[in-house]
Protein backbone atom coordinates (compact mmCIF):
# COMPACT_ATOMS: atom_id res chain seq x y z
CA UNK A 1 0.00 0.00 0.00
CA UNK A 2 1.22 3.51 -0.65
CA UNK A 3 0.44 7.20 -0.56
CA UNK A 4 1.09 9.26 -3.70
CA UNK A 5 2.46 12.80 -3.69
CA UNK A 6 2.72 15.22 -6.61
CA UNK A 7 4.70 18.36 -5.85
CA UNK A 8 4.74 21.27 -8.32
CA UNK A 9 4.39 18.89 -11.26
CA UNK A 10 4.26 20.52 -14.69
CA UNK A 11 3.96 18.93 -18.13
CA UNK A 12 4.75 20.94 -21.23
CA UNK A 13 4.66 19.56 -24.76
CA UNK A 14 6.78 20.80 -27.67
CA UNK A 15 5.49 24.13 -28.89
CA UNK A 16 4.93 25.44 -25.38
CA UNK A 17 1.58 23.73 -24.76
CA UNK A 18 1.12 23.28 -21.01
CA UNK A 19 -1.04 20.25 -20.24
CA UNK A 20 -0.52 20.28 -16.45
CA UNK A 21 0.57 23.39 -14.56
CA UNK A 22 2.19 23.44 -11.08
CA UNK A 23 0.08 20.49 -9.95
CA UNK A 24 0.10 19.67 -6.23
CA UNK A 25 -1.83 16.67 -4.94
CA UNK A 26 -1.47 14.50 -1.85
CA UNK A 27 -3.23 11.11 -2.03
CA UNK A 28 -3.42 9.18 1.20
CA UNK A 29 -2.69 5.48 1.55
CA UNK A 30 -5.83 3.42 0.75
CA UNK A 31 -7.71 6.50 -0.44
CA UNK A 32 -10.06 6.43 -3.46
CA UNK A 33 -9.51 9.74 -5.21
CA UNK A 34 -11.17 10.89 -8.42
CA UNK A 35 -9.61 13.22 -10.99
CA UNK A 36 -12.49 14.81 -12.88
CA UNK A 37 -12.81 17.49 -15.50
CA UNK A 38 -13.76 18.09 -19.14
CA UNK A 39 -11.94 16.41 -22.02
CA UNK A 40 -8.47 17.85 -22.51
CA UNK A 41 -8.14 19.24 -18.97
CA UNK A 42 -5.00 17.19 -18.21
CA UNK A 43 -6.43 14.53 -15.89
CA UNK A 44 -5.24 11.53 -17.95
CA UNK A 45 -1.84 13.18 -18.34
CA UNK A 46 -1.57 13.36 -14.53
CA UNK A 47 -2.41 9.65 -14.28
CA UNK A 48 0.12 8.72 -16.96
CA UNK A 49 2.82 10.76 -15.19
CA UNK A 50 2.13 8.87 -11.95
CA UNK A 51 2.40 5.62 -13.91
CA UNK A 52 5.65 6.72 -15.58
CA UNK A 53 4.13 6.51 -19.06
CA UNK A 54 4.55 10.26 -19.52
CA UNK A 55 7.70 12.18 -18.59
CA UNK A 56 7.25 15.21 -16.37
CA UNK A 57 8.74 18.57 -17.34
CA UNK A 58 9.35 19.66 -13.75
CA UNK A 59 8.34 18.78 -10.21
CA UNK A 60 8.50 15.61 -8.16
CA UNK A 61 6.33 12.50 -7.82
CA UNK A 62 6.56 10.24 -4.77
CA UNK A 63 4.96 6.81 -4.38
CA UNK A 64 5.21 6.00 -0.71
CA UNK A 65 8.48 7.54 0.45
CA UNK A 66 10.25 6.95 -2.87
CA UNK A 67 10.91 9.64 -5.48
CA UNK A 68 9.93 7.96 -8.77
CA UNK A 69 10.77 10.62 -11.38
CA UNK A 70 13.46 8.39 -12.88
CA UNK A 71 11.89 5.02 -11.98
CA UNK A 72 10.64 2.87 -14.88
CA UNK A 73 6.88 2.16 -15.00
CA UNK A 74 7.38 -1.55 -14.29
CA UNK A 75 9.27 -0.73 -11.10
CA UNK A 76 6.75 1.71 -9.61
CA UNK A 77 4.56 -1.01 -8.07
CA UNK A 78 1.39 0.33 -9.63
CA UNK A 79 -1.20 -1.26 -11.92
CA UNK A 80 -3.08 0.64 -14.62
CA UNK A 81 -6.53 -0.18 -16.00
CA UNK A 82 -7.22 1.42 -19.37
CA UNK A 83 -10.38 2.58 -21.12
CA UNK A 84 -9.96 0.04 -23.93
CA UNK A 85 -9.15 -2.93 -21.59
CA UNK A 86 -5.94 -3.74 -23.58
CA UNK A 87 -6.46 -7.52 -23.39
CA UNK A 88 -4.45 -9.92 -25.54
CA UNK A 89 -7.03 -11.29 -28.03
CA UNK A 90 -5.23 -14.60 -28.63
CA UNK A 91 -5.00 -15.48 -24.92
CA UNK A 92 -7.67 -16.91 -22.64
CA UNK A 93 -8.90 -14.90 -19.66
CA UNK A 94 -6.69 -17.04 -17.41
CA UNK A 95 -3.58 -16.37 -19.49
CA UNK A 96 -4.36 -12.65 -19.73
CA UNK A 97 -4.60 -12.42 -15.95
CA UNK A 98 -1.50 -14.56 -15.41
CA UNK A 99 0.70 -12.84 -18.01
CA UNK A 100 2.42 -10.24 -15.83
CA UNK A 101 3.12 -12.82 -13.12
CA UNK A 102 4.58 -15.18 -15.70
CA UNK A 103 6.94 -12.42 -16.89
CA UNK A 104 8.14 -12.06 -13.31
CA UNK A 105 8.83 -15.80 -13.23
CA UNK A 106 6.35 -16.30 -10.40
CA UNK A 107 5.92 -20.01 -9.50
CA UNK A 108 3.02 -21.67 -11.34
CA UNK A 109 1.22 -22.64 -8.15
CA UNK A 110 1.33 -19.07 -6.90
CA UNK A 111 0.09 -17.75 -10.26
CA UNK A 112 -2.82 -20.19 -10.20
CA UNK A 113 -3.73 -19.23 -6.65
CA UNK A 114 -3.69 -15.49 -7.38
CA UNK A 115 -5.60 -15.74 -10.67
CA UNK A 116 -8.34 -17.90 -9.19
CA UNK A 117 -8.62 -15.71 -6.08
CA UNK A 118 -9.03 -12.58 -8.22
CA UNK A 119 -11.50 -14.34 -10.51
CA UNK A 120 -13.60 -15.34 -7.50
CA UNK A 121 -13.74 -11.76 -6.18
CA UNK A 122 -14.73 -10.48 -9.63
CA UNK A 123 -17.18 -13.31 -10.32
CA UNK A 124 -15.45 -14.38 -13.55
CA UNK A 125 -14.42 -17.91 -12.53
CA UNK A 126 -16.61 -19.39 -15.26
CA UNK A 127 -14.88 -17.25 -17.91
CA UNK A 128 -11.26 -18.28 -17.35
CA UNK A 129 -11.11 -20.51 -20.47
CA UNK A 130 -12.74 -17.99 -22.80
CA UNK A 131 -11.00 -15.51 -25.07
CA UNK A 132 -11.81 -11.77 -24.98
CA UNK A 133 -13.91 -11.85 -28.17
CA UNK A 134 -16.38 -14.14 -26.38
CA UNK A 135 -16.90 -11.67 -23.52
CA UNK A 136 -19.22 -8.72 -23.04
CA UNK A 137 -17.85 -5.26 -22.33
CA UNK A 138 -18.51 -5.61 -18.61
CA UNK A 139 -16.80 -9.01 -18.50
CA UNK A 140 -13.74 -7.63 -20.33
CA UNK A 141 -13.53 -4.80 -17.83
CA UNK A 142 -13.59 -7.31 -14.97
CA UNK A 143 -10.76 -9.23 -16.63
CA UNK A 144 -8.74 -6.02 -16.96
CA UNK A 145 -9.30 -5.35 -13.25
CA UNK A 146 -8.35 -8.93 -12.42
CA UNK A 147 -5.12 -8.67 -14.39
CA UNK A 148 -4.23 -5.63 -12.29
CA UNK A 149 -5.30 -7.28 -9.02
CA UNK A 150 -3.06 -10.36 -9.30
CA UNK A 151 0.02 -8.14 -9.13
CA UNK A 152 -1.05 -6.92 -5.68
CA UNK A 153 0.13 -3.37 -6.50
CA UNK A 154 0.54 -0.48 -4.07
CA UNK A 155 -1.89 1.57 -6.15
CA UNK A 156 -4.44 1.15 -8.93
CA UNK A 157 -4.60 3.81 -11.63
CA UNK A 158 -7.86 3.68 -13.61
CA UNK A 159 -8.19 5.80 -16.77
CA UNK A 160 -11.90 6.21 -17.68
CA UNK A 161 -12.43 2.44 -17.37
CA UNK A 162 -16.22 2.56 -17.79
CA UNK A 163 -16.57 4.97 -20.72
CA UNK A 164 -17.01 2.17 -23.29
CA UNK A 165 -19.91 0.56 -21.39
CA UNK A 166 -23.62 1.25 -21.79
CA UNK A 167 -25.41 3.34 -19.15
CA UNK A 168 -26.92 0.42 -17.19
CA UNK A 169 -23.64 -1.49 -17.08
CA UNK A 170 -21.73 1.64 -16.05
CA UNK A 171 -24.01 1.99 -13.04
CA UNK A 172 -23.47 -1.59 -11.89
CA UNK A 173 -19.70 -1.46 -12.55
CA UNK A 174 -19.42 1.74 -10.48
CA UNK A 175 -20.74 -0.22 -7.53
CA UNK A 176 -18.42 -3.16 -8.33
CA UNK A 177 -15.30 -0.98 -8.41
CA UNK A 178 -16.27 0.81 -5.19
CA UNK A 179 -16.78 -2.56 -3.50
CA UNK A 180 -13.48 -3.82 -4.92
CA UNK A 181 -11.66 -0.86 -3.38
CA UNK A 182 -13.18 -1.64 0.00
CA UNK A 183 -12.17 -5.31 -0.28
CA UNK A 184 -8.60 -4.68 -1.41
CA UNK A 185 -7.86 -1.69 0.85
CA UNK A 186 -5.51 -0.27 -1.80
CA UNK A 187 -4.97 3.27 -3.08
CA UNK A 188 -7.18 3.99 -6.12
CA UNK A 189 -6.68 6.95 -8.47
CA UNK A 190 -9.56 7.13 -10.92
CA UNK A 191 -9.88 9.45 -13.92
CA UNK A 192 -13.26 10.34 -15.44
CA UNK A 193 -15.02 13.17 -17.24
CA UNK A 194 -18.35 11.91 -15.86
CA UNK A 195 -19.22 13.88 -12.74
CA UNK A 196 -21.86 11.29 -11.77
CA UNK A 197 -19.10 8.67 -11.52
CA UNK A 198 -17.02 11.11 -9.51
CA UNK A 199 -19.82 11.93 -7.05
CA UNK A 200 -20.76 8.31 -6.40
CA UNK A 201 -17.37 6.63 -6.12
CA UNK A 202 -14.62 8.72 -4.57
CA UNK A 203 -13.57 9.58 -1.02
CA UNK A 204 -12.36 12.89 -2.45
CA UNK A 205 -12.59 14.55 -5.85
CA UNK A 206 -10.04 16.80 -7.52
CA UNK A 207 -11.79 19.02 -10.09
CA UNK A 208 -9.37 19.99 -12.87
CA UNK A 209 -9.58 22.69 -15.54
CA UNK A 210 -6.83 23.55 -18.03
CA UNK A 211 -4.26 21.50 -16.12
CA UNK A 212 -4.94 23.24 -12.80
CA UNK A 213 -6.78 21.89 -9.74
CA UNK A 214 -9.81 24.08 -9.06
CA UNK A 215 -10.89 22.37 -5.83
CA UNK A 216 -10.24 19.17 -3.88
CA UNK A 217 -12.85 18.00 -1.39
CA UNK A 218 -15.40 15.33 -0.53
CA UNK A 219 -18.23 14.90 -3.05
CA UNK A 220 -20.79 16.48 -0.71
CA UNK A 221 -18.62 19.50 0.11
CA UNK A 222 -17.92 20.09 -3.57
CA UNK A 223 -21.65 20.06 -4.21
CA UNK A 224 -22.59 22.23 -1.23
CA UNK A 225 -19.62 24.62 -1.25
CA UNK A 226 -18.14 25.03 -4.74
CA UNK A 227 -15.03 27.22 -4.66
CA UNK A 228 -15.73 28.93 -7.97
CA UNK A 229 -18.04 29.20 -10.96
CA UNK A 230 -16.39 26.34 -12.83
CA UNK A 231 -16.81 23.84 -9.98
CA UNK A 232 -20.38 25.03 -9.32
CA UNK A 233 -21.33 24.57 -12.96
CA UNK A 234 -19.46 21.29 -13.47
CA UNK A 235 -20.57 19.37 -10.39
CA UNK A 236 -24.27 18.50 -10.30
CA UNK A 237 -26.77 16.96 -12.72
CA UNK A 238 -28.69 18.78 -14.07
CA UNK A 239 -26.14 21.53 -13.74
CA UNK A 240 -26.46 24.61 -11.58
CA UNK A 241 -28.40 27.56 -13.02
CA UNK A 242 -26.04 30.53 -13.36
CA UNK A 243 -27.45 34.04 -13.82
CA UNK A 244 -25.66 37.39 -14.10
CA UNK A 245 -27.06 39.90 -11.62
CA UNK A 246 -26.34 43.17 -9.81
CA UNK A 247 -26.46 43.69 -6.04
CA UNK A 248 -28.88 46.35 -4.84
CA UNK A 249 -30.06 47.43 -1.41
CA UNK A 250 -33.69 48.09 -0.52
CA UNK A 251 -34.26 49.32 3.04
CA UNK A 252 -32.05 46.99 5.12
CA UNK A 253 -32.11 44.03 2.72
CA UNK A 254 -29.96 43.14 -0.29
CA UNK A 255 -31.16 41.70 -3.59
CA UNK A 256 -29.64 40.17 -6.72
CA UNK A 257 -31.33 41.98 -9.60
CA UNK A 258 -31.56 40.78 -13.20
CA UNK A 259 -34.11 42.22 -15.64
CA UNK A 260 -37.30 42.95 -13.69
CA UNK A 261 -36.58 40.23 -11.12
CA UNK A 262 -35.22 40.82 -7.61
CA UNK A 263 -33.96 37.76 -5.74
CA UNK A 264 -33.42 38.13 -2.00
CA UNK A 265 -29.87 37.61 -0.73
CA UNK A 266 -30.36 36.23 2.80
CA UNK A 267 -27.73 37.24 5.38
CA UNK A 268 -26.84 33.57 5.95
CA UNK A 269 -25.84 33.36 2.26
CA UNK A 270 -23.87 36.60 2.14
CA UNK A 271 -23.29 38.73 5.22
CA UNK A 272 -24.40 42.36 5.26
CA UNK A 273 -20.85 43.72 5.25
CA UNK A 274 -19.87 41.67 2.20
CA UNK A 275 -23.16 42.45 0.44
CA UNK A 276 -22.65 46.18 1.10
CA UNK A 277 -19.19 45.99 -0.49
CA UNK A 278 -20.80 44.55 -3.65
CA UNK A 279 -23.68 47.05 -3.85
CA UNK A 280 -24.05 48.17 -7.46
CA UNK A 281 -21.53 45.58 -8.66
CA UNK A 282 -21.95 42.55 -10.92
CA UNK A 283 -22.20 39.06 -9.45
CA UNK A 284 -23.30 35.63 -10.65
CA UNK A 285 -25.97 33.78 -8.69
CA UNK A 286 -26.09 30.00 -8.77
CA UNK A 287 -29.25 28.02 -8.03
CA UNK A 288 -29.40 24.24 -8.22
CA UNK A 289 -32.46 22.84 -10.04
CA UNK A 290 -33.79 21.05 -6.93
CA UNK A 291 -34.11 24.37 -5.11
CA UNK A 292 -36.61 25.75 -7.64
CA UNK A 293 -40.12 24.50 -6.88
CA UNK A 294 -43.74 25.00 -7.90
CA UNK A 295 -46.14 27.27 -6.07
CA UNK A 296 -45.68 30.34 -3.92
CA UNK A 297 -43.10 31.14 -1.23
CA UNK A 298 -42.80 28.67 1.63
CA UNK A 299 -40.59 30.81 3.88
CA UNK A 300 -39.12 34.30 4.21
CA UNK A 301 -36.09 33.14 2.21
CA UNK A 302 -38.15 32.26 -0.87
CA UNK A 303 -38.50 34.43 -3.99
CA UNK A 304 -41.05 33.88 -6.77
CA UNK A 305 -39.98 34.06 -10.41
CA UNK A 306 -41.97 33.65 -13.62
CA UNK A 307 -40.95 31.54 -16.60
CA UNK A 308 -42.07 30.19 -19.97
CA UNK A 309 -41.66 26.41 -20.15
CA UNK A 310 -39.65 25.31 -23.20
CA UNK A 311 -39.70 21.64 -22.24
CA UNK A 312 -41.12 19.49 -19.44
CA UNK A 313 -39.08 16.28 -19.45
CA UNK A 314 -40.58 13.43 -17.45
CA UNK A 315 -38.02 11.16 -15.76
CA UNK A 316 -40.53 9.06 -13.82
CA UNK A 317 -40.08 9.98 -10.17
CA UNK A 318 -39.05 13.52 -11.14
CA UNK A 319 -39.53 15.99 -13.94
CA UNK A 320 -36.95 18.38 -15.41
CA UNK A 321 -38.45 21.75 -16.29
CA UNK A 322 -36.54 23.80 -18.85
CA UNK A 323 -37.69 27.41 -18.82
CA UNK A 324 -36.59 30.96 -19.63
CA UNK A 325 -36.48 33.63 -16.94
CA UNK A 326 -35.57 37.17 -17.98
CA UNK A 327 -33.77 35.77 -21.02
CA UNK A 328 -31.73 33.22 -19.02
CA UNK A 329 -32.24 29.50 -19.76
CA UNK A 330 -32.87 27.65 -16.47
CA UNK A 331 -33.72 24.16 -15.22
CA UNK A 332 -35.95 23.16 -12.29
CA UNK A 333 -36.27 19.65 -10.85
CA UNK A 334 -39.80 19.00 -9.57
CA UNK A 335 -41.76 15.85 -8.59
CA UNK A 336 -42.73 13.58 -11.47
CA UNK A 337 -46.43 14.04 -10.71
CA UNK A 338 -46.16 17.79 -11.43
CA UNK A 339 -48.74 19.06 -13.89
CA UNK A 340 -46.35 21.48 -15.59
CA UNK A 341 -46.36 20.99 -19.34
CA UNK A 342 -44.32 22.29 -22.28
CA UNK A 343 -45.59 25.72 -23.31
CA UNK A 344 -46.98 26.71 -19.88
CA UNK A 345 -46.25 30.06 -18.27
CA UNK A 346 -45.73 29.37 -14.58
CA UNK A 347 -44.64 30.88 -11.29
CA UNK A 348 -41.75 29.07 -9.61
CA UNK A 349 -40.11 29.62 -6.24
CA UNK A 350 -36.39 29.86 -5.49
CA UNK A 351 -35.17 28.78 -2.07
CA UNK A 352 -32.74 31.68 -1.66
CA UNK A 353 -31.14 30.16 1.44
CA UNK A 354 -29.56 27.55 -0.89
CA UNK A 355 -28.28 30.12 -3.40
CA UNK A 356 -24.60 30.44 -4.32
CA UNK A 357 -23.01 33.78 -5.17
CA UNK A 358 -19.84 34.21 -7.22
CA UNK A 359 -17.69 37.22 -8.02
CA UNK A 360 -18.36 38.10 -11.67
CA UNK A 361 -14.76 39.06 -12.42
CA UNK A 362 -12.76 36.38 -10.58
CA UNK A 363 -15.37 33.61 -10.61
CA UNK A 364 -14.62 32.87 -6.94
CA UNK A 365 -17.40 32.02 -4.49
CA UNK A 366 -18.28 34.92 -2.18
CA UNK A 367 -21.25 33.34 -0.39
CA UNK A 368 -20.95 31.41 2.86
Amino acid sequence: MASIQLEHVTKQYPGGVTAVDDFNLSIEDREFIILVGPSGCGKSTVLRMIAGLEEITSGEIFIGDRLVNEVAPKDRDIAMVFQNYALYPHMTVYKNMAFSLKLRKTPKAEIDEKVRAAAKILDIEALLDRKPRALSGGQRQRVALGRAMVRNPSAFLLDEPLSNLDAKLRTSMRAEITKLHQQLGTTFVYVTHDQTEAMTMGDRIAVIKDGVIQQIDTPQNLYDHPANLFVGGFIGSPQMNLIDATVKKVADRFFATFGETDVLIPPQVMGADVAASYEGKSIVIGIRPEFISEGGPHSDCDTTIAGDIDLAESMGAEKFIYFVCEGYPCIAKVPGKSGIQTGDHVSLTIDCSKMHIFDKESGLAISH
